[in-house]
């Protein structure tokens, strides 16, 4: 079992949620985890320890989303396909994944994003600012490419498995 299958476990996605996951609000929303923990566990100079209260609710945002949102009109968007191309990546212990796509690549971004978070929670920590900006920057950026190339490896398995055909609508 891959370890995208075993956070997709945890995170209790069906073949219905994953769908709803699809959805280009469920994407682009969870973009607002990060800075939003950030800033909540940055509030308790101000607030003290109720600020673990938006706190919680930036991690329950982050568990809910991909549920919170209908399955999506159309699958013919960026989002959609890196979502489905996340799903292809998972499964690639029972489905084969072209050779292109058996690369180091995709472990070296999600580490970029890793260190990102890292940095961010120390900036939590230290209250910096630019550590702040740089953390959340990388895991951003590692985060997108790696999106980018989920899309590419959707693109390409569905022209050559009927199974992911059905998710192009």
């Amino acid at each position: 079992m891959t370890i995208e299958r075993k956070i997709a476990k945890a995170f209790r996605l069906t073949d219905e949620s994953w769908m709803k996951h699809a959805n280009p609000w469920s994407v682009w929303t969870r973009y607002s985890v990060l800075p939003l923990i950030v800033l909540a566990f940055w509030s308790r100079v101000w607030i003290g320890w109720w600020c673990l209260v938006p706190g919680i609710i930036s991690l329950l945002w982050m568990f809910f989303n991909p549920v919170f949102f209908n399955k999506p009109h159309s699958t013919k968007n960026w989002a959609s396909k890196s979502v489905l191309g996340e799903r292809v990546f998972l499964n690639r212990d029972n489905v084969e994944i072209p050779e292109i796509h058996k690369t180091p690549l995709y472990g070296i971004l999600n580490t970029i994003s890793s260190v990102g978070m890292i940095i961010a929670i120390w900036s939590i920590i230290d209250y910096s600012v630019w550590g702040a900006i740089l953390g959340v920057a990388l895991a951003y950026l590692g985060k997108s490419w790696y999106l980018d190339r989920m899309v590419w490896l959707y693109e390409t398995m569905k022209t050559l498995n009927e199974e992911y055909q059905k998710w192009d609508y």
